[in-house]
Order: structure tokens, then sequence, then C-alpha cells
């Protein structure tokens, strides 16, 4: 069967033919906004046609919209007939051939496997999509009490984050989550990361040899702080 007009399936699976090319085909005189103006008034939009824009190059190379419509194939076939031209009995026949051939117990069973594969690489990106909601999840395990920074580096790792304590050290102080400047304070939260309630500190003892006792401040990433980072490294991965 020769093709006497590009056909294309839409998002719904159903054949599809332009009104323009159509037009073009039957030979009718009239132009394609008159005679589609005159033989639309009875076609329901988004059920006997889609409004689409095709491009035409004219003369100066430049690309002009214009505007077309999507037909289906038993809209094509009756605007066909109403053209009462010999070429438009010509189109509805094919049609009618078209049809016969897209409704065959082989093509029914082709496209039934072209849905399901889609249906897989659908399910199969949705997957993907959904990695780091459950890598996420599986940190929330250990965010119900504070941890060491290092402990953070390396649940970001076991979630596909290289990473490592010194540079996550780094990447906190960069970004406004620990203090940078050298002093007592370097590595302590910053006003920032203690208003979001990522961080505390813990504070300790340590006995020296000589019999006095300091006290030692540690900043530890709270459970809400681990929740946070991971997803925010996480999304920067996805």
């Amino acid at each position: 069967m020769n093709e006497l007009i590009k056909i294309s399936s839409n998002e719904n699976d159903e054949q599809v033919v332009s009104a323009r090319e159509l037009h073009k085909g039957i030979e009718v005189k009239t132009r394609f906004s008159l005679w589609w103006e005159q033989n639309s008034k009875f076609l329901i939009e988004n059920e006997d046609f889609t409004s689409v824009v095709s491009t035409t190059v004219v003369n100066n190379g430049a690309r002009r919209q214009l505007q077309d419509y999507a037909l289906t194939i038993d809209t094509a076939k009756h605007l066909a007939m109403q053209s009462q031209t010999e070429k438009g009995r010509e189109y509805r026949n094919y049609f009618i051939q078209v049809e016969k051939a897209w409704n065959s117990p082989d093509m029914v069973m082709k496209r039934a496997l072209q849905i399901a594969d889609k249906r897989v690489l659908a399910l199969e990106f949705q997957n993907e999509e959904m990695k780091p909601k459950a890598l996420f999840a599986d940190s929330v395990a250990s965010s119900h009490t504070s941890i060491l920074v290092g402990e953070l580096a390396k649940i970001l790792r076991s979630n596909g984050v290289n990473i490592g304590a010194n540079r996550l050290f780094e990447w906190l102080r960069n970004n406004g989550y620990l203090i940078k400047r050298n002093g007592s304070d370097r590595n302590m939260p910053t006003q920032k990361s203690m208003d979001l309630g990522l961080f505390e500190i813990k504070e300790g003892t340590r006995l020296h040899a000589d019999g006095s006792i300091a006290v030692t401040k540690t900043p530890k990433v709270t459970g809400k702080g681990q929740i946070y980072f991971v997803n925010k490294f996480l999304q920067d991965v996805a």
C-alpha cells in the first residue's frame, strides 16, 4: 500500500494526520483557513482533532509558524469524502485500508508490546527517581541522636557521595555552616547552623597531665541536620 499521506501516532496511541497535508492532498480549491472554518464546525476539539503548530521556511530562509490540526483517521475520512473530489475518494479508501491494517491482530499485538515496554521504562525511571528518597530513608535510622561530622561523612559515603571527614569539614566551612576563621571557635557551628537546628555543641572536660582541667567543645550534627545534609548532597548527586 503506497503512502498517500504521513500518518503518525499521538500520546494516546491514536493515528493522526495533518489537516494541512490532507487539504493539499485532496486538491480542494478553497484556501486552507476557509476550508477548515467551513468543515470543522461540527468537529469536537481534543476528540476529533487537536490544535498544533507547524513551521514552514519562507523565501528569505526564515521559519514561519503555521496553524495546523492533527486529525483522527475517522475525521480525515469524513473530510476527504466531504471534498467531493476524485482525490478525496482516493484518500478515503486509503484511510479505510490504514484502519484495517492498524486493527489487524499482528498490529494490535505489536502495540500491546510497545505499551508494555513503555510501562517498564516508566517504572525503571520512577525507581531511579525514588533512589535518593530510599537512600534518605535509610539514613533516617541514624538520625535519632547527634553524631560527629566524621560519622555524617560515613553516612554520605554509604549513600554514594564521595566525601570524607576532612573534605566534609571543609565543605561545611566554605558553605557557612561551620566557622571558617582560625581561632578557638574554628569548626564551631555558625549562627546560621544553630538557628536552623543543624548542629549542637557538646561540652566535655579533659584532664591534663599536670592536673589541670580543660573544657572541650565538639560540634555534633543533630538528627534534623543529618536529614538536611543527606538530602542536600543527594540532590546534588541526582
